[in-house]
């Protein structure tokens, strides 16, 4: 008995922190879709014959030795500050002795900010359902004691706490769901930009190959899932 009775107690003392939770995190998606709306609206000029004139326009900068000519050719195809970054990274670090391996490291960087960003999303595809879960048990043990005690009003109340919550938490697994995977197709093509650039401005061209565009092998393809894992 006095393991259930402090069961109970713990799951009694979550019912306010988790109600809070759940509403925190629909919050939280709904931000994340305004965010990803701005993000689809900087990227609406995006095409391929833009990138290509813009690496072309920054190799005759390069050869004419004009470093923050090819840096804003690069700049008007980047869509944000670290796909920005990274594009100037490659201009100024081409001159270096281990310029591959640099290059390289900072392609690798750039990829994982990119994980970095989307596992804000992906982590809300399970936290909404589970905190809708434990949202929707926690008041039945209250609603069951109102049953038992004659307590129509308090069965009602637990009862109207417990799906109103398992709704907002699947409702804010369904939207961060949608947000992963339309970012996760962006941030893909992004990256095979950046590759693009990288591949293009090689050095020496025989090592172009190191850069040639991998996206699959890199970690955006959006494995999350509304079920078990």
């Amino acid at each position: 008995m006095q393991i259930e009775n402090f069961l109970f107690s713990v799951s009694d003392a979550l019912r306010w922190p988790v109600l809070v939770a759940v509403l925190l995190a629909l919050a939280w998606s709904v931000i994340e879709i305004g965010i990803l709306l701005a993000e689809i609206w900087r990227r609406r000029w995006r095409s391929i014959n833009a990138l290509e004139n813009a690496v072309d326009q920054a190799e005759i900068d390069i050869v004419q030795g004009d470093q923050l000519g090819a840096i804003a050719a690069l700049s008007s195809v980047a869509w944000s500050r670290p796909m920005r970054e990274t594009m100037a990274a490659i201009v100024t670090l081409r001159p270096s002795p281990d310029a591959e391996n640099r290059i390289a490291k900072r392609l690798a960087d750039y990829d994982y900010n990119s994980l970095r960003r989307l596992e804000r999303t992906r982590i809300l595809v399970r936290m909404g359902p589970a905190l809708g879960l434990m949202g929707t048990l926690i008041p039945l043990a209250p609603a069951l004691a109102g049953l038992a005690d004659g307590n129509v009003t308090e069965l009602t109340d637990n009862l109207r706490v417990a799906f109103g919550v398992t709704v907002a938490g699947l409702l804010t697994g369904a939207l961060a769901f949608g947000v992963s995977l339309i970012r996760d197709r962006i941030y893909a093509q992004d990256f095979s930009d950046v590759e693009f650039a990288a591949a293009n401005l090689a050095p020496d061209k025989h090592l172009a190959q190191h850069f040639v565009p991998s996206t699959v092998e890199h970690g955006h393809s959006t494995q999350v899932s509304m079920g078990n894992p």
